[in-house]
């Protein structure tokens, strides 16, 4: 069952009336920013893995080029 225009008018003039209408541009744009935050949180991760990987992988080799 999908949600009728009365319902999604209720829930707009609801978050409008918790929120105000200043509030929540403030409130999106702090959304966004977290998202970004996330985002950037879980690429240097993967960096950071990947540099990890690198350095296991030159120690290997160095520890099989010595033997």
């Amino acid at each position: 069952m999908s949600p009728s225009i009365w319902q999604i008018a209720i829930v707009v003039i609801l978050v409008l009336l918790l929120f105000g209408a200043g509030r929540l541009p403030r409130v999106m744009g702090d959304l966004a920013e977290g998202i970004k935050s996330f985002k950037r949180g879980m690429r240097d991760e993967d960096s950071a893995d990947e540099s990890a990987d690198d350095l296991d992988d030159k120690t290997s080799k160095s520890k099989t080029s010595k033997k």
